[in-house]
């Protein structure tokens, strides 16, 4: 469209140079001034000059028209996409600012979960080791009383046995022979009465 405006416009210049060249050498050698000669040469120019003019008005102005038309057209589409465009800016900035509320709101959310989360496992862990802390105590105390009633019981056999050690050292040394006969004949007096 705009080499045929281009060609339309170099033509025209063409004519316009090209034309009274034309006319001025199809004019003739004579050079005689007659008044009446130089007002018939003036109306021819001025014929030629309208010729010019029209056929110059005929051919560009119509490439002209459809030029500046199609200009304008392309100048309001762009205006038009333009302004879809920024109200299609617009929106996508009004909802990028929605879903970064929305972010905001669930971040915020989710912070507040997990610090709720973090919450419950640390009382969890606290309970928990409460709880552990307790059964290694009771375990201890457990032990500690088992330990401690374990050594009493051995303490006490081995008292008894060190006891009858000395108490059989102590009756060999002063239990004589005739103190064994007089408490021999006392158990089986004392047996012979049960029965």
């Amino acid at each position: 469209m705009a080499a045929r405006n281009l060609r339309s416009i170099v033509l025209a210049l063409l004519a316009t140079v090209a034309l009274p060249a034309v006319i001025l050498a199809a004019g003739g050698g004579e050079h005689h001034v007659d008044s009446g000669v130089i007002l018939k040469d003036f109306i021819w120019r001025c014929i030629n000059f309208a010729v010019l003019v029209g056929l110059i008005g005929y051919f560009v102005s119509k490439p002209i028209r459809n030029g500046l038309q199609n200009r304008r057209t392309e100048i309001e589409k762009t205006l038009t996409d333009a302004a879809a465009a920024r109200d299609a800016a617009e929106a996508k900035a009004r909802a990028y600012q929605e879903k970064l509320v929305k972010a905001s709101a669930e971040i915020e959310t989710i912070y507040a979960a997990i610090r709720r989360e973090g919450e419950l496992e640390r009382d969890k862990i606290l309970a928990s080791a409460k709880e552990m802390a307790a059964k290694i105590e009771q375990e201890t105390d457990s032990k500690a009383a088992s330990a401690v009633a374990r050594a009493r019981t051995e303490l006490r056999a081995e008292a008894a046995r060190l006891a009858v050690e000395l108490a059989e050292e102590l009756l060999a040394k002063s239990v004589t022979a005739a103190d064994q006969k007089r408490l021999i004949d006392e158990y089986m007096q004392k047996v012979g009465e049960l029965h």
